[in-house]
């Protein structure tokens, strides 16, 4: 019996008359994702993507999962393939769904007839269906209202299908659709979380991470790259940038107010961010602030960080409180690793009166001190950068 894996689209459909490039981003990062798994067929039909094994060696189990992590992808089933006769179709529900059917209590069919020359229409279809289920599995009874089971039939151009519900999918849209952005990630909660949403609206990533040696260790990094592996799990491959900072932040310590370490650092991340993202053709930062979470996260401190900056900044969580983003970062379980007690740069040389309400020509004028350009260079001249597959 042929198993394929059948896959819904969501907002993709309603693209209108770009919603081909958008099919066909999606199944291009389909085909590359799956290739290492097996020989798979990937085409799409009727607001359906059909993932096909072509011999025995491909992983089903494996597969399914890949598909799950897809952006693009609004829900998925494993079914098997019928031919377009009722008797089969009956026989191969049976067949193909025992395990499920043998487990539940209720059920109930549900049919979908694209293919208008089939003889029987979507009621005769399940009534034929049930029936021989029942047959089959006297201990069931059909619940139409809430059953464990729904049998689904699905007679298309290409053949009949046979499923047992759906699964939730990654949603969103198909990373590459929306441009290419940069998060600036750090070892914390929040940026993996955003990282995660703003691929999931389409954006290719990058992303840069400051060092800031040896006031951070060698295992902090190791965090920021396990935390992007899990990120990539949805987003696809990408590059992470290391960018040595201690020399700035040294700096900053020696030459600067206290009370505007933590901004005069953050400008000085934005600033070697937007250098980087712009060498490499993106058009965005994306950070993981939460409006008030700390103090440079007030509306003051964040203009004053947007102020060096002339591409724009996305901050997907700035509306959300800790409870909820924590609660992404469990579903796409990146929690257990940024909890890991690794120092990231953010805490050296914490002030300990840090400005909430910082005017902006003042933390401008403290930068001033330092000479920014030569400083910026350096680091980015000195970046390194790391492949996450």
């Amino acid at each position: 019996m042929k198993e394929i894996l059948l896959l819904k689209l969501g907002e993709i459909v309603l693209k209108g008359l770009n919603r081909k490039n958008f099919e066909d981003t999606l199944m291009r990062t389909l085909r590359r994702r799956l290739a290492r798994l097996g020989d798979f067929r990937v085409r799409a039909a009727q607001s359906t993507i059909y993932v096909e094994p072509q011999n025995d060696d491909a992983d089903m189990d494996e597969a399914e999962d890949c598909v799950a992590h897809v952006f693009g992808v609004a829900a998925y089933s494993r079914a098997c393939t019928a031919e377009k006769d009722l008797e089969i179709i009956k026989t191969a529900a049976a067949d193909y769904l025992a395990d499920t059917l043998g487990n539940a209590r209720t059920f109930k069919v549900e049919a979908k007839r694209s293919d208008k020359k089939f003889p029987y229409n979507s009621p005769q279809i399940c009534d034929e269906v049930g029936g021989f289920l029942l047959e089959r599995y006297p201990h069931l009874t059909v619940n139409v209202h809430e059953p464990d089971v729904i049998v689904t039939v699905e007679v298309r151009d290409f053949a009949a299908y046979v499923r047992a519900g759906l699964v939730r999918g990654a949603g969103g849209i198909p990373v590459g659709t929306g441009g290419k952005a940069c998060v600036l990630i750090s070892g914390g909660i929040d940026s993996p979380v955003a990282a995660y949403m703003m691929a999931k609206r389409g954006l290719e990533l990058m992303a840069v991470h400051f060092a800031s040696p040896p006031y951070t260790s060698e295992r902090a990094e190791e965090k920021v790259v396990e935390l992007l592996e899990r990120v990539a799990k949805f987003s696809g491959r990408l590059k992470m940038y290391t960018v040595p900072f201690t020399r700035i932040q040294e700096e900053i310590r020696d030459k600067c107010n206290e009370d505007y370490f933590t901004l005069i650092m953050r400008r000085f991340m934005m600033q070697i961010a937007q250098r980087l993202a712009a060498d490499k053709g993106a058009q965005a930062l994306i950070t993981g602030e939460s409006l008030g979470q700390v103090a440079s996260q007030t509306i003051g401190a964040i203009g004053c960080t947007d102020a060096v900056c002339t591409m724009p900044v996305f901050r997907p969580l700035l509306g959300m409180d800790k409870e909820e983003i924590i609660g992404i970062a469990r579903r796409i379980d990146t929690f257990d690793i940024s909890i890991q007690p690794y120092e990231d740069c953010c805490t050296v040389f914490t002030p300990k009166h840090p400005r909430t309400k910082p005017v902006i020509e003042k933390v401008a004028a403290e930068q001033n001190k330092l000479d920014c350009e030569a400083l910026i260079e350096e680091a980015v001249k000195n970046v390194k950068v790391r492949d996450i597959l």
